[in-house]
């Protein structure tokens, strides 16, 4: 559905961990790295190595987006008072690719980036196609009407993998989503542990 698509499972792969907890993870099969030398690289990470892949892993599960963009969310985080890392999840999870993703719409976060940016997707009744685009508290996100009979809705919103978190309100009959609160790390319904911690001592050092 996007230019990752195959890709996603490669970073599952390179991380050893099944980063958005989907059953067909070949995580689940092989923990190891891929390539002829994957099950030679599991050696004792540095610190360095420790925070780059915390990095990795937070920027990844969000779509693999740019290091361009995740440095400028992360410097946004960094200029408000209170604790960067809470902060950074927070402005993370109000993209609206990632509320479209919690919200069941679609299977993956690939999935949600290009359910965007075709115009699938209204804001308080107004079409925005721009994935990052930050969504407030009490914004309504609604499947545009043409687009919820949709297959890749439709199966989507009965995976049973995965379930709404409670900061978002979604009523799946009308295919709507209330954006309630923004989340704090312990809200978001991550797979595998996330450690913004990391990331913050990897930026404060590189």
């Amino acid at each position: 559905m996007t230019k990752r698509t195959s890709a996603k499972y490669k970073l599952d792969r390179r991380m050893g961990e099944n980063i958005w907890g989907r059953p067909k993870s070949p995580v689940n099969r092989r923990e190891y790295g891929p390539g002829q030398h994957g099950q030679r690289r599991k050696g004792k990470l540095s610190d360095f190595g420790l925070q780059l892949r915390a990095k990795q892993k937070l920027k990844g599960h969000y779509g693999d987006l740019t290091e361009k963009q995740f440095r400028r969310i992360f410097a946004e985080a960094e200029r408000v008072r209170g604790d960067t890392g809470e902060l950074l999840i927070g402005l993370l999870e109000r993209r609206l690719d990632a509320v479209v993703y919690r919200a069941k719409f679609v299977p993956t976060v690939f999935a949600a980036r290009q359910f965007v940016n075709h115009g699938h997707v209204l804001v308080n009744g107004k079409k925005v196609n721009i994935p990052s685009y930050r969504v407030q508290e009490g914004d309504v996100i609604e499947v545009r009407q043409k687009s919820k009979q949709m297959a890749l809705v439709l199966e989507s919103v009965g995976l049973a993998e995965r379930d709404v978190p409670d900061y978002i309100e979604a009523d799946h009959s009308k295919m709507t989503a209330t954006f309630v609160r923004t989340p704090s790390l312990g809200d978001v319904p991550f797979a595998v542990q996330m450690e913004p911690n990391l990331v913050i001592e990897f930026y404060a050092q590189n």
